[in-house]
């Protein structure tokens, strides 16, 4: 998969988190593991990660099993 395949899906993913306003560990999961493919999160990856990680923190989005 390509550097800005990877990138679109990721910003898909955490979309849909957002929408959902849930992420499950099986998709946090998921989108380290793509973020982390190719052994190199750049700074594309590095920054939408970032995103996650601050609204998984002011709890806009909430962690949940599954």
């Amino acid at each position: 998969m390509k550097t800005e395949d990877r990138g679109a899906s990721l910003s898909k993913m955490i979309k849909k988190a957002i929408e959902d306003g849930e992420l499950t560990t099986k998709e946090y999961e998921d989108i380290l593991a793509l973020a982390n493919a190719d052994k190199v999160i750049d700074s594309y990856e590095r920054n939408l990660l970032g995103q996650l990680q601050e609204l998984l923190a002011n709890h806009t989005v909430r962690k949940v099993q599954g």
